[in-house]
């Protein structure tokens, strides 16, 4: 990357900063309408292809990098965040009530934390994440490939992310959709029976295939400097607000303590024999 080219780069950063700030407050302001903290989740998806499109755009303006990859990762970050977001949009709207993983991240429900521990804990959070995380996007915007075999294999991670989550989150609502009375008190075949966490561990396969095609692909020291992106989405979906709030939620259900012997939580392998 030549030195015009990280001056450009400093722009996309400033523009994802921009477009990352106006969707958190937009969604801050629905949240505070709705009292309820998990719309952040349908915004989440939502304001990184914001962030992928904005960024296109304003690196074709700028006249660097490689068209078609410049338009490839676009693509790829978009198609990721409406599936989420709309996933999402059904879940969180439809429930009536809010998620209780962010009722434990926050020490109590919404209307006994002030609103500015809310901002902070969250929109701020969630909002600086999303620009880090789209680093090697924004690198792979407005640079041209040096290894296009590696933006071949980020694709292909890419696309065992996107089918782990999106079958997983298919294998879930059908699960939810079973009466109370007659389906199993845990999820435990399909993708689940694999990994405590099949959409969680899609979801960082999504983002390190993003970053082999965008950063690495784009050179050694892009990779590098890129590098922290996927490590900080695959900390949000292990530590912060995913897999291991999930699970501490869930123990003491029914079935739940031999599942958890028994399946990895995040990495998948072949199911064990209890």
């Amino acid at each position: 990357m030549s030195g015009v080219e990280w001056g450009h780069l400093g722009w996309l950063v400033l523009t994802a900063l921009v477009v990352a700030a106006l969707a958190m407050a937009v969604t801050a302001a629905w949240s505070r309408r709705l009292r309820r903290v998990a719309v952040v989740d349908v915004a989440w998806g939502a304001t990184f292809a914001a962030v992928a499109v904005v960024g296109g755009v304003v690196a074709g303006l700028l006249g660097d990098g490689s068209a078609w990859r410049r338009w490839l990762l676009v693509a790829l970050v978009v198609v990721w965040g409406v599936r989420l977001a709309w996933h999402l949009r059904t879940r969180v709207l439809g429930s009536g009530h809010d998620d209780p993983r962010y009722e434990e991240l926050l020490g109590g429900p919404y209307d006994e934390v002030p609103f500015s521990t809310i901002v902070t804990k969250v929109f701020v959070l969630q909002g600086v994440a999303v620009v880090v995380v789209s680093l090697p996007v924004l690198v792979g915007l407005v640079t041209s490939a040096r290894w296009a075999w590696v933006v071949g294999l980020g694709v292909a991670v890419w696309i065992v992310g996107v089918v782990f989550e999106a079958v997983g989150d298919a294998q879930l609502a059908a699960y939810r959709r079973q009466p109370r009375s007659s389906r199993p008190p845990v999820l435990d075949t399909g993708l689940w029976a694999w990994t405590r966490h099949p959409n969680y561990f899609g979801d960082a396969c999504v983002w390190w295939g993003l970053w082999l095609a965008g950063g690495v692909a784009s050179g050694w020291v892009a990779g590098l400097v890129t590098l922290p992106a996927p490590l900080v989405m695959t900390w949000f979906l292990t530590v912060v607000s995913g897999a291991r709030l999930t699970d501490r939620r869930m123990r003491g259900r029914t079935g739940w303590a031999s599942y958890e012997a028994r399946t990895p939580m995040f990495f998948p392998r072949p199911p064990r024999r209890s």
